[in-house]
């Protein structure tokens, strides 16, 4: 049997209109239901809003928290089961869930949270950065004491998150073939996100952790692991700790991964393994007729 990991693609990868054609589910209706209880508004409203609401961070996180995991608990349903699970940011949340570490009111509840803290951060900012000298990069950045790697996406793209004067000062410093500055309230994966990480922290002490039915791959440590403690801690280490895709995309051949499925809207993530791992396998489920092929 084809060993197969499954990675949950976090903010950035939401669009209007995902996750409509699944509301006729009878399962998927129960779970948008669920979800409603639990947000106080509804998911499949706010994916439909022309506004393009679903891209502000309170709405954004919840929203793919939800149908992701709506795909994922369908694909399980109809006899398919992962060999290892991995998600970048938010997705790690999905990943959680799939493997039963809690269950999916629970999850949503932290994501909740998470989504209204991260949408009240004030006071940093975040650019993307394509095409760089790695070693300069990162030269650049122990200097800059006020900017860290959040997001170590690929060997040629990265995220760097700070205030917003460092962060522009450190791009006028090195040589990036583009510099995109991100649409976010906050410096996300970073230092200044600390009031926000030690709010949230008393609300995941309140959530009990299950061990894992799949080993998970964690962002701040992409070293697979089933233990509920091992797991929760590093979840608290994310918000402040940088996002390490690029050792975690590394890590999958290493563990015997041969395909690698990305559900949830887009292909961001299995085009940044492709580069990093082209061996592999790579194959998206972002849709009902995806879900059916």
């Amino acid at each position: 049997m084809t060993k197969t990991a499954w990675v949950f693609p976090g903010q950035g990868s939401q669009a209007i209109g995902m996750g409509v054609d699944l509301q006729d589910l009878p399962f998927a209706k129960v779970k948008f239901e669920q979800a409603k209880q639990v947000l106080g508004w509804d998911v499949l409203e706010i994916c439909q809003s022309e506004d393009d609401k679903v891209s502000r961070t309170l709405y954004t996180q919840p929203c793919l928290y939800v149908i992701e995991s709506i795909l994922a608990d369908i694909l399980i349903e109809r006899g398919n089961i992962p060999n290892l699970l991995a998600g970048h940011s938010l997705g790690e949340y999905v990943a959680l869930y799939v493997s039963r570490v809690y269950d999916f009111d629970a999850g949503l509840r932290l994501v909740k949270r998470r989504a209204e803290l991260m949408d009240n951060a004030h006071g940093g900012t975040m650019t993307a950065l394509i095409g760089f000298d790695r070693e300069q990069l990162e030269e650049k950045i122990l200097a800059s004491p006020e900017v860290v790697l959040a997001n170590d996406n690929s060997s040629a793209q990265v995220v760097i998150s700070g205030t917003p004067e460092a962060v522009q000062n450190l791009v006028a410093q090195i040589k990036v073939k583009r510099a995109i500055p991100l649409n976010v309230s906050g410096a996300f994966h970073s230092p200044l996100m600390a009031d926000a990480a030690a709010e949230f922290q008393d609300v995941l002490q309140s959530v009990p952790f299950s061990k894992a039915l799949f080993p998970v791959l964690s962002n701040v440590e992409p070293v697979p692991t089933v233990e509920a403690e091992v797991l929760k801690n590093r979840l608290q280490r994310q918000m402040t700790g940088s996002v390490r895709w690029r050792e975690i995309s590394m890590q999958l051949p290493t563990e015997g991964i041969e395909r690698v499925v990305e559900i949830g809207p887009g292909k961001v993530l299995t085009g940044l393994i492709k580069r990093m791992c082209p061996n592999l396998m790579l194959e998206n489920v972002s849709s009902l007729a995806q879900l059916t092929a």
